[in-house]
């Protein structure tokens, strides 16, 4: 597998650490951000294959952060993580391109699977 670079977006230090540590343990680059800003702002001078963020977080919401990658970048692929597991908030990341979601509280394994899957897909023009 290629070594991809991913960014880890989430307002909780422990669950960007445990993610991060977990895509590098299985041979990815990885960045974190503790706010969808400083994620925006880490995107600005870096270049990421693909980003697993938070849906809930302080300041910018996983929704409007997705919304602003999309209005720069329709092709990245995005994955949330989130513990919201209602109709609604399917519906809203369906809406803004979010390419799959993980339900908190997760198994280490579907974070790794989600994203050799997302990996696997065509890439998008």
């Amino acid at each position: 597998m290629t070594r991809k670079s991913i960014l880890v977006v989430d307002d909780m230090l422990s669950i960007r650490t445990v993610i991060a540590s977990l895509l590098r343990s299985s041979g990815h680059k990885t960045m974190e951000a503790g706010s969808g800003d400083l994620a925006l702002q880490l995107m600005r001078s870096n270049s990421f294959d693909l980003i697993l963020s938070d849906w809930n977080m302080p300041g910018l919401t996983g929704a409007q952060f997705v919304s602003a990658i999309r209005a720069k970048d329709s092709v990245i692929p995005v994955i949330m993580v989130t513990a919201e597991a209602n109709r609604e908030c399917f519906m809203e990341m369906k809406r803004i391109g979010v390419s799959g979601y993980i339900l908190k509280p997760f198994k280490p394994q579907a974070i790794l699977d989600l994203v050799d899957k997302i990996f696997a897909l065509p890439k998008k023009l």
